[in-house]
């Protein structure tokens, strides 16, 4: 796909990529990321998995969207990190600006003349407040059954049959996990009505979602943009519209052609140069 067939977004919005992780669909955010021009960018947390980081797992196409998300600093395009919990380890450089990049917790941004609160969301999380520990030991577990859950689809794939999420299919059927996925949404929009946003959009808890929920205290819309571990969405916002980006529904995107070498994973020595040399070339 040539660049004039990139497709151009005013605002795209991602979160909870887990590069670093073997859960992480990196290959197919290239692709995606390939296909469009934004004129923002946000990174809403956990993108790299500090928690989990490896240097025996750090496959070329992870770095590969990094070096594309730098790449698009050059092209013109404002890109602000908002920190999650994986990669809570920035939160210390929350302030920084670098040209059109910067490092913040949250953000409030105007939307067509309405205001916008983005953040991860990890700080509704109780467990992630008082059992830090216990929330590192689940997200372990998680990576876990993201590995049997590759496992099952290369066998499932081997007999014609369709892949399945095991995460997903257990989110779906624990009351609990259904019953936290409410409070979430409900703890958000609470607050953002309480301050007078129009919008609260965050990550964290892996369920896309878009809708106008409606309290005693007023409306607000709001907005989550998934994951690249189980749903592979993100959100856009273009000419008035929002939509969740859904990348199973874009064949356009599915069809891009990647390097052959985009499955070789680096080793240490090649991990820390690259990582400096893209540091470096967004200061110049």
């Amino acid at each position: 796909m040539g660049k004039s067939a990139r497709r151009k977004v005013e605002l795209v919005i991602i979160s909870d990529v887990h590069l670093g992780t073997y859960g992480c669909h990196a290959e197919e955010l290239l692709k995606y990321l390939k296909s469009i021009k934004p004129n923002r960018l946000i990174l809403n947390g956990d993108i790299i998995d500090m928690w989990q980081f490896s240097k025996r797992y750090w496959p070329k196409s992870h770095m590969q969207v990094v070096k594309h998300i730098t790449s698009l600093l050059a092209k013109g395009t404002k890109i602000t990190y908002l920190t999650g919990n994986h990669d809570e380890m920035l939160r210390k450089f929350a302030g920084f600006r670098l040209g059109s990049f910067q490092i913040a917790n949250k953000k409030v941004i105007s939307i067509n003349g309405q205001s916008a609160w983005i953040f991860h969301g990890d700080v509704f999380d109780v467990t992630m407040q008082h059992s830090k520990w216990l929330a590192k030991l689940g997200a372990v577990g998680y990576d876990t059954l993201i590995l049997i859950n590759s496992f099952v689809n290369f066998i499932l794939k081997a007999l014609g049959r369709n892949k399945i999420s095991l995460s997903k299919r257990v989110k779906d059927s624990v009351k609990q996990a259904v019953k936290f996925i409410n409070d979430f949404e409900l703890t958000a929009t609470d607050i953002a009505i309480s301050n007078g946003y129009q919008y609260v959009i965050c990550g964290h808890i892996h369920q896309p979602e878009m809708r106008k929920i409606t309290t005693e205290k007023g409306e607000v819309m709001y907005l989550n943009s998934g994951d690249w571990v189980e749903n592979l969405t993100a959100l856009e916002y273009n000419e008035g519209q929002w939509k969740i980006y859904r990348y199973h529904e874009d064949a356009k995107a599915q069809r891009i052609k990647l390097s052959k070498h985009a499955r070789h994973t680096l080793d240490n020595d090649e991990i820390f140069k690259d990582l400096v040399n893209e540091f470096l070339a967004t200061k110049k």
